[in-house]
């Protein structure tokens, strides 16, 4: 059985986006959302398909959960902080605002205020000429 097309080892076409002419075995065809499209273009208007664009197109399997978690060890085994006090390990928080320190009556235990505020007053002049 024969080929119904020539072969086009020597064609020439026209790149579908700039208009330049290349040989037709030089095109490569458009693929947007791993669709191929109608359009023949060269190699410099070439575009591979963007992966960002297939977002939502498959599922996505991202677990967070662990298997075989364990306790946090370090809140016991810590030790002193720098200031000789103890230190709560990796939960050893100190808040920086409302209140400086995060500690209330309530939860002084749980968040002891070991923070200090150093502050500066100082003048600036400016002048325009």
């Amino acid at each position: 059985m024969s080929n119904r097309f020539a072969s086009g080892k020597k064609a020439i076409a026209e790149c579908d986006r700039c208009g330049q002419q290349y040989r037709l075995s030089k095109l490569k065809t458009e693929i947007i959302k791993t669709k191929k499209y109608e359009l023949l273009v060269c190699p410099e208007c070439w575009d591979p398909d963007q992966p960002q664009l297939q977002l939502g197109m498959f599922p996505v399997d991202d677990p967070q959960a662990l298997r075989n978690p364990r306790r946090d060890t370090t809140y016991v085994t810590s030790g002193l902080n720098a200031n000789g006090n103890l230190s709560g390990g990796s939960r050893d928080i100190q808040w920086g605002w409302n209140p400086v320190g995060g500690a209330r009556f309530f939860d002084s235990l749980l968040t002891p205020n070991y923070l200090a505020l150093t502050a500066q007053v100082g003048t600036v002049t400016i002048s325009t000429s």
